[in-house]
């Protein structure tokens, strides 16, 4: 029998995608733990895709390509390995973290145009904001007149995404001087607050939610919680 071709990124949502909100910082390793439980249960087939909207208390997370003299300043803030791609980043109050978790399957299992389409959902997403994003070219995230201000790091397993990105609202930017961001040396860091953009979250929260319906397809009703 012939094995039909996969369709495109865009036309293979099969189902809404779940869209939970945390109201409080969730502790790392509480989000991991419901991260790769939700994701496991997308991959049986017992639960739909979700993308889980949060924040972290303050902390420093490594990803798989990360190296230890990339941590300038080990001793302000706990660290996490992690097993995302990418390097370092740090995560706090005021910075929008999205855990992604979609079944690639249905989706042609092309990790490339997955990792294109979160960079076209946040570009969209800082559009709305009344900011220009861009991409920039050896480098991950994105980025604004050369200030990195998201970034991305995933991991697939049985095909389901885990991880996802992060958006800067009103961190505390000094925190990144602990670390060499992502690896970019001599990269300087913004978020929307710096910018004198849109810093209310339930605002940026809906910019995210539309520019994903663009990106990825319709969105199920918002929850609360975790997944």
């Amino acid at each position: 029998m012939l094995k039909a071709a996969p369709r495109p990124l865009l036309d293979t949502l099969t189902a809404p995608v779940e869209w939970v909100v945390s109201p409080a910082p969730v502790p790392y390793e509480a989000a991991l733990a419901a991260m790769e439980a939700r994701a496991a249960a997308i991959a049986d087939g017992a639960a739909p895709d979700c993308v889980w909207l949060l924040e972290h208390p303050a902390l420093y997370t490594a990803g798989t390509s990360a190296t230890e003299d990339e941590l300038l300043d080990p001793g302000r803030l706990p660290v996490f390995r992690t097993g995302r791609g990418g390097r370092f980043t740090y995560h706090g109050p005021g910075q929008r973290v999205a855990y992604v978790m979609l079944d690639l399957t249905p989706r042609g299992r092309d990790v490339r145009a997955y990792v294109t389409g979160l960079e076209d959902w946040l570009i969209g997403a800082l559009a709305r904001l009344g900011v220009s994003g861009a991409r920039r070219p050896g480098a991950v995230g994105i980025f604004v007149d050369g200030a990195k201000i998201a970034s991305i790091g995933v991991r697939v397993r049985r095909w389901v995404t885990l991880h996802g990105v992060s958006l800067n609202v009103t961190p505390d930017l000094e925190h990144f001087s602990g670390i060499v961001p992502c690896g970019l040396h001599d990269t300087k860091v913004t978020s929307l607050e710096a910018l004198g953009a849109e810093t209310d979250m339930a605002h940026v929260d809906n910019a995210l939610r539309a520019a994903f319906e663009d990106t990825f397809g319709k969105s199920a009703a918002s929850g609360s919680g975790a997944p």
